[in-house]
Order: structure tokens, then sequence, then C-alpha cells
């Protein structure tokens, strides 16, 4: 099947399904020498699996991660990296009567369509379960751009209607929504709770701040650094909105408004704001890189909905199962990790932009 790859320099493939033995990833490309093991990898797993609080799936899942190639001696050695994560509390039979019709909401119909067949344990390859791939392989990603001074940091902005006022990096992890507002997580709680009342659920924003990027990354015309954190982000599955910078409110503002002014500080190139978000052209312009990714609610909800067969004919249905009431508080780290990914693909890639950089790098009198 495609789709199922992701990067150039630095590549991954997922496999897996929900409801199949295990979820898994492949990393090619990865440099040597990186100091790796499945701690490394398993703080970020842990921000991302199932029983977190009252607003995830209750499937217990340890989501313990299990490193089979391309480490030895805790040490990256250049080659492919295989992990695997096995699932253990799969509940199929929960999904048994949804074989004969479409949810609204998933990717029932569209699966069915494109492949005239579809693992509906679950959503098979369309469930949120296959972004533990993309977080183990970010999870190196994010290791090597910690060793360059380079920071992600992705939050939720906004449940619902209930939107953050304040920014307290702090605030992340101390909150079952992960809001950088203690205030404002407060009244995400409550807000999901009512949700949970009306057999409902919510969608949200996450917004991502990247600092310490050099300027340069990136490429013009089809390789743009914000096309390329747009598609990574937009391949998460419910995700429906991306912006970066200013995003559509650029669309209402003027040039004069709009653009960001220049000026030098202690020898250094700054800027005095930062609608751009940190690219320009399609190229980092070294100010901090700032995006939002909105996400949709979960379509498995337990008030009745209409929806069709697949053999054409009209009826309701109330889904059954254990779900989430709102995908944004575990997307978070699944942000970061998808923008590291990408982040380093460009850093690799711009080693080779310059002819005095190569020269410089393969200078006899530096070795």
């Amino acid at each position: 099947m495609a789709g199922s790859t992701f990067g150039n320099l630095i590549n991954i493939m997922t496999w897996g399904e929900s409801h199949g033995n295990g979820m898994g990833v492949v990393v090619v490309g990865c440099p040597a020498g990186i100091e790796l093991n499945e701690t490394d990898i398993q703080k970020y797993l842990n921000r991302r699996k199932p029983g977190q609080s009252r607003f995830t799936t209750a499937r217990a899942e340890s989501d313990r991660v299990e490193i089979l190639s391309g480490v030895f001696e805790g040490k990256t050695t250049g080659t492919p990296i295989s992990m695997v994560v096995m699932n253990y509390d799969q509940r199929s039979r929960d999904y048994s009567e949804i074989a004969s019709y479409y949810r609204p909401g998933h990717a029932d119909y569209t699966f069915d369509q494109k492949f005239g067949f579809r693992d509906y344990r679950g959503g098979g390859r369309s469930s949120g379960r296959e972004t533990i791939a993309r977080v183990a392989a970010g999870a190196i990603a994010s290791k090597i751009l910690n060793q360059m001074g380079i920071s992600i940091t992705a939050y939720t902005k906004s449940i619902g209607p209930v939107s953050i006022d304040t920014f307290d990096p702090e605030q992340i992890e101390n909150n079952q929504v992960r809001m950088p507002d203690a205030i404002a997580a407060e009244k995400a709680i409550a807000y999901l709770e009512e949700c949970m009342k009306k057999q409902d659920s919510s969608g949200g924003v996450i917004a991502c701040r990247v600092t310490g990027v050099p300027a340069g990354l990136g490429n013009p015309a089809l390789e743009k650094l914000d096309a390329n954190l747009a598609k990574a982000i937009f391949s998460i599955g419910a995700v429906k909105s991306f912006e970066i910078g200013s995003g559509k409110n650029a669309a209402s503002s003027t040039g004069s408004q709009n653009n960001d002014p220049i000026r030098m500080l202690e020898g250094n190139v700054t800027f005095d704001t930062n609608n751009a978000g940190g690219i320009l052209g399609g190229i980092s312009n070294g100010d901090t890189i700032y995006m939002e990714a909105g996400f949709k609610p979960t379509p498995s909800i337990s008030s009745e909905q209409k929806t069709v067969t697949r053999g054409g004919e009209n009826i309701h249905i109330s889904i059954k199962g254990r779900h989430d009431p709102v995908i944004v508080p575990r997307a978070v780290v699944v942000v970061e990790c998808m923008t590291a990914l990408v982040l380093v693909d460009a850093l690799l890639e711009n080693m080779a932009a310059r002819l005095d950089r190569i020269v410089d790098f393969y200078n006899p009198e530096k070795r």
C-alpha cells in the first residue's frame, strides 16, 4: 500500500494495524553514533499512550517499545532502525457489527472505495494508533535536534470554545488537557465533561513553537519548509486545518501590517514581529517557527447518528467501544515528532546546499 513512507534523507516507513499484532516503524538514514535506547523512545510514547486520564480511551496498553535493529552497544550504527510496539488489549469484538456499515466521520467508506476491502477493527491503518510509529521515529529526530540546541514545544491552544489566555510551558504536562494555562485547562476539562454527558466529543487546536532553528533550512518552489511541515501535520489523521505564523489573518491584513521589520541586534539579523512564522520563501529565517493545527472532534460517539450499510440501506447507529472524547491532548506529542522529522530532514539536506561548506567539511587539514 502506498502512503506509508515519509521523508527524504531520513525516511520512515510505518506498519501495522490498530487491532493487529503490533505497530512498528523502520527509520532509514539516521546518522551513526547517536546514543539511543528504548528509554529515549519510551518517554515520548508515554505521552501519547491511552489511559492517561478520563478523557482518553480506556484501552489498557503499555505501548512498550522494542528496538530490533540499527543500534549496537547503545549507539546508532547508521543502518535501518526497526522498532515495534506490540498490541495486547485489542477488543475486536467491539467492532464486529461495524463491518456491515460505514461510521460517520471515519475513513470506512473511502477506504472501502479505494481498496474494495477494509480492516474494520478500530479502523486498521486509518486508526489513530498508527501514530505510535511516528512518535517512535520522531523521538530519535528530537534527540538529534536537542543536541543542536533546537527545541520543539507543542501544546493545546484550545478545546472547543475554550482557548488559552497565557503561556506557561511548565503547565503543559501538569494538566489533563496539556494546556499552558491552568485556568483555561480547568474550563476545558469542565467543557469536556459536558460533552461526555451528552455522549459527544470535541475538537481543538494544537500550537507548536520551534526555537533555535538556524536560517537557511528548506528550499524555494516545490520543497518549501512550510509546505513540508504542512504535509507532515496534515498527515495526522484528525487534522483539518494548518497555519504558519499569522495564518489566515494575513489574508485580511495589509503589507505594512503583515511584513516583519528587519533589524540588526548585536551583530545578528532580527525581526520585530513574527507574522511569517519563522519561514520566508520556504526557507527558515532564524526566528521562532510557529504553527497551528486544527483537529476535528473524535468521530466515534455514542449518540445516535445516521449512516448507510455496505448494501446501501439507510440506518441509525450508536458506536460502541473505547474512544477518546477528545484527540487533542494525546496528539500534542505527535505534532512535535512529525515536526522533528521534517526539521532533521531539512538539516541533513542543507549540509550539501553550498560548496564552501562541503569543501570546508572535507578539508584534509581539519581531519
